[in-house]
Protein backbone atom coordinates (compact mmCIF):
# COMPACT_ATOMS: atom_id res chain seq x y z
CA UNK A 1 0.00 0.00 0.00
CA UNK A 2 1.23 3.47 -0.04
CA UNK A 3 -0.44 7.08 0.82
CA UNK A 4 -0.61 10.37 -0.39
CA UNK A 5 -1.21 13.20 1.62
CA UNK A 6 -1.24 16.32 -0.75
CA UNK A 7 -0.59 19.88 0.86
CA UNK A 8 -0.11 23.51 -0.55
CA UNK A 9 -3.34 24.43 -1.65
CA UNK A 10 -5.51 27.89 -0.94
CA UNK A 11 -6.89 30.75 -2.08
CA UNK A 12 -4.89 32.71 -4.18
CA UNK A 13 -5.76 36.02 -7.09
CA UNK A 14 -5.65 35.24 -10.40
CA UNK A 15 -1.94 35.74 -11.73
CA UNK A 16 -0.44 34.55 -8.49
CA UNK A 17 1.64 30.75 -7.70
CA UNK A 18 1.14 28.16 -5.38
CA UNK A 19 3.31 24.97 -4.70
CA UNK A 20 1.86 21.78 -4.35
CA UNK A 21 3.10 19.06 -2.29
CA UNK A 22 2.82 15.28 -2.49
CA UNK A 23 4.36 13.10 0.16
CA UNK A 24 4.46 9.44 -0.30
CA UNK A 25 4.81 6.81 2.84
CA UNK A 26 4.64 3.00 2.11
CA UNK A 27 5.83 0.98 -0.66
CA UNK A 28 8.65 3.18 -2.33
CA UNK A 29 7.65 5.92 -4.13
CA UNK A 30 10.27 5.95 -6.54
CA UNK A 31 9.27 2.77 -8.46
CA UNK A 32 6.45 4.63 -9.88
CA UNK A 33 4.90 7.42 -12.08
CA UNK A 34 3.03 10.10 -10.43
CA UNK A 35 0.65 12.44 -11.91
CA UNK A 36 -1.74 15.72 -10.77
CA UNK A 37 -5.44 15.75 -11.73
CA UNK A 38 -8.07 18.06 -10.61
CA UNK A 39 -11.39 18.18 -10.25
CA UNK A 40 -13.62 21.55 -10.53
CA UNK A 41 -17.53 20.87 -9.14
CA UNK A 42 -19.40 19.83 -11.53
CA UNK A 43 -17.14 18.41 -13.77
CA UNK A 44 -14.99 15.23 -14.61
CA UNK A 45 -11.51 14.70 -12.93
CA UNK A 46 -9.15 16.11 -15.23
CA UNK A 47 -5.53 15.31 -15.94
CA UNK A 48 -2.99 17.97 -15.42
CA UNK A 49 0.42 16.65 -15.30
CA UNK A 50 2.46 13.61 -14.83
CA UNK A 51 6.38 12.44 -14.72
CA UNK A 52 8.07 9.26 -14.92
CA UNK A 53 9.59 7.41 -11.74
CA UNK A 54 13.08 8.80 -12.49
CA UNK A 55 11.37 11.75 -13.39
CA UNK A 56 13.58 12.19 -16.51
CA UNK A 57 9.95 12.73 -18.46
CA UNK A 58 7.04 14.72 -18.02
CA UNK A 59 3.40 15.14 -19.92
CA UNK A 60 0.98 17.99 -19.55
CA UNK A 61 -2.27 19.33 -20.74
CA UNK A 62 -1.81 22.20 -22.79
CA UNK A 63 -3.74 24.33 -20.74
CA UNK A 64 -1.19 24.49 -18.11
CA UNK A 65 1.61 24.31 -20.67
CA UNK A 66 4.19 26.75 -19.60
CA UNK A 67 2.88 28.35 -16.76
CA UNK A 68 2.82 24.68 -14.26
CA UNK A 69 6.06 22.35 -13.38
CA UNK A 70 5.85 18.85 -12.13
CA UNK A 71 8.78 17.59 -10.11
CA UNK A 72 10.01 15.11 -7.96
CA UNK A 73 12.30 14.61 -5.21
CA UNK A 74 12.68 10.27 -4.96
CA UNK A 75 15.21 10.95 -1.80
CA UNK A 76 12.58 12.74 0.16
CA UNK A 77 9.49 10.68 -1.26
CA UNK A 78 7.68 13.25 -2.40
CA UNK A 79 6.36 14.98 -5.76
CA UNK A 80 5.53 18.92 -6.14
CA UNK A 81 3.14 20.72 -8.54
CA UNK A 82 4.39 24.58 -9.26
CA UNK A 83 1.39 26.25 -10.44
CA UNK A 84 2.49 29.97 -11.37
CA UNK A 85 0.40 32.52 -13.55
CA UNK A 86 -2.64 31.20 -12.17
CA UNK A 87 -6.18 31.59 -13.81
CA UNK A 88 -9.84 31.49 -12.14
CA UNK A 89 -10.29 28.38 -14.46
CA UNK A 90 -7.63 26.41 -12.54
CA UNK A 91 -10.08 26.24 -9.32
CA UNK A 92 -10.21 22.65 -8.15
CA UNK A 93 -9.37 19.87 -5.73
CA UNK A 94 -5.61 18.80 -6.92
CA UNK A 95 -4.90 15.14 -6.70
CA UNK A 96 -1.57 13.45 -6.94
CA UNK A 97 -2.03 9.68 -7.88
CA UNK A 98 0.71 6.94 -8.42
CA UNK A 99 1.02 4.13 -11.02
CA UNK A 100 3.88 2.08 -12.87
CA UNK A 101 3.87 4.05 -15.95
CA UNK A 102 3.13 7.10 -17.06
CA UNK A 103 -0.10 7.52 -18.09
CA UNK A 104 -3.15 10.21 -18.49
CA UNK A 105 -6.11 7.91 -17.98
CA UNK A 106 -7.04 8.68 -14.20
CA UNK A 107 -8.69 4.79 -14.53
CA UNK A 108 -4.84 3.61 -14.92
CA UNK A 109 -3.90 4.85 -11.13
CA UNK A 110 -3.61 2.51 -8.42
CA UNK A 111 -3.30 5.42 -5.59
CA UNK A 112 -4.25 8.54 -4.76
CA UNK A 113 -4.30 11.48 -1.96
CA UNK A 114 -7.69 12.80 -0.57
CA UNK A 115 -7.29 16.66 -2.12
CA UNK A 116 -6.16 19.82 -1.41
CA UNK A 117 -8.49 22.71 -2.45
CA UNK A 118 -6.91 25.35 -4.98
CA UNK A 119 -8.89 28.78 -5.82
CA UNK A 120 -7.82 31.33 -8.07
CA UNK A 121 -9.97 34.44 -7.52
CA UNK A 122 -10.23 36.87 -10.30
Amino acid sequence: QVQLVESGGGLVQAGGSLRLSCAASGRTFSAYAMAWFRQAPGKAREFVAAITSSGSSTDYVDSVKGRFTISRDNAQNTGYLEMNSLKPEDTAVYYCALRIAISRSNHDYKYWGQGTQVTVSS
